[in-house]
């Protein structure tokens, strides 16, 4: 086994596109959490490994730089997130992510506890039940998604914001491409068709004087949302 002092802690952050707005929720508060953790523990800092725009209810085929964290686990260490619910919101992916790390003789760790400091009866079902609850959330967020869209739909108003790339046209409802938007979209194509990152796209962005639609600085998870509506 590794001494305390030489234990790795494989960092994993992951946030949703409907998360990026909540407080705790954002990639930063993570890295910031599982810091403090590692602190404590005198462990190894290694990553941040991070997936955004990504739901809690994907699967591992879905998460590629939580996959390069498991392959980075060796025996001792431990694969190190905020919370819980940041490796799934789904029991049975938890479960399949929680199998896979241990057979790399590694565990997971929450730095806000949640019943990961052991493997006993209380610590397991502290887990399990984390687990439902991360699961229960996701599920109700969806559904409350899906009322309020329909409430919309049946008053016969727009649903969402005018996405990017578009602007309505005189008429009130009806969409028309917006020179200079499109040009940051087939930017962002071709960036990452030649292996960029999203954060490396979102500097050249800057970079270019190209904002986003109310103005602002470019962020990973909005080119992300923007490629996937594009594809």
């Amino acid at each position: 086994m590794k001494g305390l002092a030489t234990m790795q802690a494989i960092v994993y952050v992951r946030v949703s596109t409907e998360e990026q707005g909540q407080s705790g929720a954002g990639l930063a508060a993570q890295h910031d959490s599982c810091q403090r953790w590692a602190d404590k523990a005198k462990a190894s800092f290694v990553g941040p490994f991070s997936d955004e725009g990504v739901s809690g209810a994907a699967g591992l085929d879905k998460r590629p730089q939580l996959l390069v964290a498991i392959a980075m686990l060796a025996k001792g260490d431990v694969l190190l997130v905020a919370k819980r619910d940041r490796i799934a919101r789904d029991p049975i992916v938890a479960a399949m992510i929680e199998a896979a790390v241990s057979r790399r003789g590694a565990r997971i760790v929450s730095a806000a506890g949640e019943g990961t400091d052991g493997d006993g009866p209380t610590d397991v079902l502290m887990r399990r039940i984390v687990d439902a609850f991360a699961e229960y959330e996701r599920l109700i967020i969806r559904a409350r998604t899906s009322a309020a869209l329909q409430a919309k739909i049946r008053r016969g108003e727009r649903c969402g914001s005018i996405r990017f790339g578009y602007d309505l046209s005189s008429d009130g409802k009806t969409l028309v491409a917006r020179a200079d938007e499109q040009e940051a979209i087939s930017l962002m194509q071709q960036l990452r068709a030649q292996g960029e990152t999203l954060r490396d796209i979102a500097a050249e962005l800057d970079r270019r004087g190209l904002k986003t639609k109310k103005g602002k600085a470019w962020a990973a998870v909005t080119i992300a949302r923007i490629l996937k509506r594009a594809a």
